[in-house]
């Protein structure tokens, strides 16, 4: 792990034992077992032009552990955006960050990755008859979970458990209205997403 600067360690400290003896070089049985319950995980990543994050989700254990060095992600269908994609060309330096639902847990995976696009790998992880693009594979570097602070954020505010009154937020169809002076998005889109959502999950 990089050492802080002299002035951060004049204002926090040093860490102990239990924010140090957590962080393994790959994948443990216990985290494998934390991974294996996420639907959810942001994937970070940085590329020139800066930083990105991207929300990724799928059925539980939709990260496949091949071996404990080695983590492999289908990139399903999307906005053709390829922003994380293009990132990881040009910058294999990645971040993970699982969520698991009704835990206050969290899991904290730093690595490095590259995209493959080979036929074999592809077909494994067909969803209804339909591979993906392309899969990020990534190499592990550190796995930790983090205690206290980001406990608290998760479990103590209420993110597993509390839901917002979606009537009080704008809809999809309405910010891409908004961004577009009308030429794209409004309430037909709005109307129209939950059949286009189902015909393109994988």
């Amino acid at each position: 792990m990089s050492r802080p600067s002299s002035s951060l360690r004049a204002i926090y400290g040093f860490p102990n034992d239990a924010s140090t003896v957590k962080v393994a070089d790959r994948v443990t049985p216990a985290y494998r077992a934390l991974m294996d319950k996420s639907p959810f995980a942001a994937l970070a990543t940085c590329g020139p032009e800066g930083l990105d994050c991207s929300p990724r989700g799928d059925l539980p254990g939709f990260v496949r552990v091949h071996d404990e060095k080695t983590l492999m992600m289908p990139d399903r269908r999307g906005n053709n955006r390829c922003d994380s994609l293009r990132n990881i060309v040009r910058d294999p330096r990645v971040a993970l960050l699982f969520l698991i639902p009704g835990s206050g847990s969290t899991l904290r995976i730093n690595g490095r990755a590259h995209v493959s696009a080979d036929p074999e790998l592809l077909a494994s992880f067909k969803m209804e008859g339909k591979a993906p693009r392309t899969v990020i594979v990534m190499t592990v570097e550190e796995v930790y979970f983090p205690v206290r602070t980001r406990h608290r954020a998760i479990r103590s505010f209420g993110i597993p458990t509390k839901r917002v009154d979606l009537k009080k937020l704008a809809t999809p169809g309405q910010i891409l209205a908004e961004m577009s002076d009308n030429a794209v998005g409004g309430e037909k889109y709005d109307r129209e997403w939950p059949e286009r959502r189902a015909q393109t999950m994988w």
